[in-house]
């Protein structure tokens, strides 16, 4: 069964995950830091940036996919939490490179825990049962 909000939303994200790898990377030469931080804030910003990526997007993705093979993509609510998700990360990733506090990082951040909480008991109304499969068109 093909999952295309999550599909384009995973692809959409890993061009988003390679800008931020370009961005570490760019500062690692530039600074010549190869390992670390270095003590340099930008570095750390961007470290941090790429970091938090890393830990809040695989899950929302495996999310994404388990309601989506389950409950079928002929849902708005998985596209939305896909479109949700990609601004969310590169809301967050520019909110990191500000002074703190500001709205793309919390902003970023908020909507990615909330997408994260929802998709969560949206997997679970389905696991126990509450929500019958998508129809099988094949």
């Amino acid at each position: 069964m093909p999952i295309p909000a999550t599909l384009i939303t995973a692809g959409l994200l890993g061009i988003v995950f390679l800008a931020l790898t370009v961005r570490v990377v760019g500062r690692r030469m530039s600074g010549k830091i190869m390992i670390g931080d270095g003590g340099d804030q930008q570095m750390l910003e961007r470290i941090r940036a790429h970091a938090n990526f890393t830990e809040h997007v695989p899950l929302t993705l495996i999310l994404m996919a388990g309601v989506e093979i389950t409950a079928g993509h002929h849902s708005p609510w998985l596209w939305l939490s896909g479109g949700l998700l990609v601004l969310a990360r590169i809301a967050h990733a520019i909110g990191m490179s500000r002074p703190s506090p500001n709205p793309f990082r919390a902003g970023g951040a908020l909507i990615s825990w909330g997408l994260i909480l929802a998709l969560s008991l949206w997997a679970l109304w389905i696991g126990f049962g509450l929500q019958p499969p998508a129809p099988n068109y094949v």
